[in-house]
């Protein structure tokens, strides 16, 4: 799964509507997404298989799909239509996982951990959810593979675990599990060549609800975005001799407590 984002070094943000301006900068393949087929292509080239690309967006996504196709991917789908148009992260997650149970059975969904624009890391897990498979998210290394499992480590923060999986199932994965390879020149003349299937709302009407795409499948709005203020350390600047300077830090240690007096 991938998604077309902004280039967020270029792309312009209103402050008044707290809205990312899409038009302002040009689109470029998520980055996260890239590790993602990365991922894709090293199993395909030890084991076979196929790559299907899945993206949903406006038709200008079709250049992602292209990228996508030129590094690796064998198929690429471009879901697009009005009736997905104003989707949060719940609709979503069903209308590519609707789009997947039409493209018929597979073994591994490989997705990037986030989206730079959106930067929530749900869509993946939530695709899992309702395909009803396991999944990993936050997958750092794939430690090995065969046709019947996988084995990836997972860094969550504190902690590192160790997943073994058996297909079909999911993972997100960080930047840090691999270094995406770069296009050939060949590759992207045989990319800009190849065909991007384009699939709206009602290719999906055997196996998905329509009421559940885009805004009227979303139960969440954002309202506002903002950015938080961040409080910075305060100096106190102490005047006097050594033993008034020493009182006052004494008082001052005593209120923010950082000393705790026997007795008191």
């Amino acid at each position: 799964m991938v998604k077309q984002v902004p280039d967020i070094e270029r792309v312009r943000f209103d402050v008044e509507t707290g809205r990312l301006d899409r038009s302002s900068a040009e689109g470029i393949t998520n980055p996260f997404d890239l590790n993602a087929l990365e991922v894709g292509v090293q199993i395909k080239e030890r084991l076979g298989g196929r790559i299907t690309a899945i993206s949903m967006g406006p038709p200008k996504a079709e250049s992602t799909l292209r990228d996508c196709l030129a590094r690796g991917a064998d198929r690429a789908v471009l879901l697009t239509d009005r009736r997905f148009a104003g989707a949060d992260t719940l609709a979503t997650s069903y209308t590519l996982a609707c789009a997947i149970q039409e493209l018929g059975d597979f073994d591994l969904v490989i997705c990037g951990e986030k989206t730079l624009d959106g930067d929530t890391a749900q869509v993946g897990p939530e695709v899992a959810e309702f395909l009803g498979i396991p999944h990993v998210a936050y997958v750092e290394e794939v430690r090995a593979f065969d046709r019947e499992r996988i084995i990836v480590g997972s860094d969550v923060g504190r902690f590192h675990y160790v997943y073994e999986l058996r297909y079909p199932c999911l993972i997100t994965v960080t930047k840090d599990v691999n270094v995406p390879r770069l296009p050939t020149l060949r590759d992207k003349i045989r990319a800009r060549r190849a065909q991007i299937e384009v699939w709206d709302a009602e290719r999906l009407s055997d196996v998905a609800e329509l009421n559940r795409f885009g805004l009227k499948g979303s139960p969440t709005t954002v309202v506002k975005v903002f950015t938080p203020i961040s409080s910075r350390r305060r100096g106190v600047i102490l005047e006097g001799d050594a033993g008034e300077i020493a009182d006052r830090l004494f008082d001052i240690l005593k209120e923010v407590g950082a000393l705790r007096i026997e007795g008191e």
